[in-house]
């Protein structure tokens, strides 16, 4: 078989000598580098050429707006909070709480794309809610494209960041194992920082809810906060309930807002699939942009060819199936917990990851996008098997002729 040329062309760095340069990394905040035994970052560099990466730049801006546009038809309609697996304990919150102006459903934020060695662009999912992989783009990729001479666009990931923070000004920040999770709590703790705000960062356990006010561990009153905490969770979690009404009564501002849930819902992505294919609700432009940017995408497995099922709320790979052209499961995620036991399915046609050899072999090249305050501004790379999942690598992406 002939070897397809691929758009990415790859800086391979593993001769460099690693543990200074993994120290370096872990002086500037990047402290997960390597975990353990095992070596979580490629020292690699996957380039692409500027033309495809202000091509992602622009796809991303009019997915944004167009997902945004998808939410607000989708507010206060119960039937399609069920249909995108919403838990019934959001919905008075969701229903109650005004929408934030359009493009700023969400202020921290995460596409994932498909990019195809032949350069072609497909939506995967957006994380509108809780994305990790910040300390990964706007510290460890700049870095490490600098010592190569490879240019980065992630250098605005922090002033974004400052400004999103600016306007939301969370007294606290918290995550689940703080101090103990070292992705978690280095996420945090960066983004506290580059917010430049006095913000306090706690163990998510140690909160407890008296009435609807939210407390810390030390009984310190918690008023507005930041929480790598999926809102879906709170439909299941021992004092969910409590925590949705401490934010339906307004003593809890929690960022992302509530209605971030909405976004990050993958069957908000087969929402927008069934009214373009309805011919409802989006202009012309915009049906452009679905169909060259955003896969086939249904509540019900009805292809005929490959596809993927994962579900509405599926993290980390967990509850990806990958299923092949006679509709046999060739794939599923053994790592990541699968939610789909407990929220609805989506079934959304294959799309094809480029390949790239490295060190470790040849890899399935994932393309992250943040968008930050509203503008997209970062690209975190991942690079593992068909399913990007917590036994992926994390690869810094740069770009050649950047404008």
């Amino acid at each position: 078989m002939t070897k397809v040329e691929s758009v990415f062309q790859l800086l391979d760095q593993s001769a460099l000598e690693r543990a200074p340069r993994v120290e370096q990394l872990r002086e500037l905040g990047f402290t997960w580098a390597d975990l353990g035994e095992e070596e979580y970052w490629l020292d690699a560099i996957a380039v692409m050429p500027g033309e495809l990466y202000r091509e992602l730049e622009e796809a991303s801006g009019k997915l944004w707006m167009i997902l945004d546009k998808a939410v607000r038809y989708v507010h206060r309609r119960h039937d399609l909070y069920d249909l995108l697996g919403i838990p019934p304990v959001l919905w008075q919150m969701l229903d109650d709480m005004p929408l934030p102006e359009p493009g700023l459903i969400s202020r921290y934020a995460r596409f994932d794309f498909a990019v195809a060695d032949d350069g072609s662009i497909k939506l995967l999912e957006l994380n509108a809610d809780t994305p990790t992989g910040y300390v990964e783009a706007s510290i460890a990729t700049p870095w490490i494209c600098g010592q190569a001479g490879i240019s980065s666009p992630n250098a605005g990931m922090k002033e974004q960041l400052a400004g999103a923070w600016g306007e939301e000004r969370p007294d606290t920040a918290a995550c689940v194992a703080y101090g103990s999770h070292q992705e978690d709590s280095g996420t945090i703790e960066a983004l506290v920082r580059h917010s430049g705000l006095d913000i306090k960062c706690v163990d998510c356990l140690d909160l407890w809810i008296d009435n609807g006010t939210v407390y810390d561990g030390e009984n310190r009153r918690i008023e507005r906060m930041f929480a790598l905490y999926p809102k879906e969770w709170m439909a299941v979690d021992e004092g969910g309930d409590a925590l949705a009404y401490a934010i339906e009564t307004g003593r809890l501002q929690l960022f992302n807002g509530p209605h971030s849930i909405l976004l990050q819902s993958k069957g908000l992505i087969a929402a927008v699939w069934g009214m373009y294919e309805l011919g409802l609700l989006f202009t012309e432009e915009e049906r452009g942009a679905i169909s060259s940017y955003i896969l086939p995408t249904y509540n019900k497995p009805v292809f005929s060819g490959s596809f993927v099922s994962k579900s509405v709320f599926g993290r980390e790979g967990g509850s990806v199936r990958l299923y092949g052209d006679t509709g046999e499961l060739e794939l599923q995620d053994e790592e990541g917990f699968d939610s789909s036991v407990l929220f609805p399915t989506v079934y959304q046609k294959r799309a094809q990851l480029a390949r790239i050899q490295t060190a470790e072999g040849e890899l399935h090249l994932l393309t992250g996008m943040f968008v930050i305050n509203g503008k997209p501004c970062g690209l975190l790379g991942r690079a593992g098997g068909p399913i990007t999942g917590n036994a992926s690598h994390f690869i810094a992406l740069g770009v050649r002729e950047l404008e």
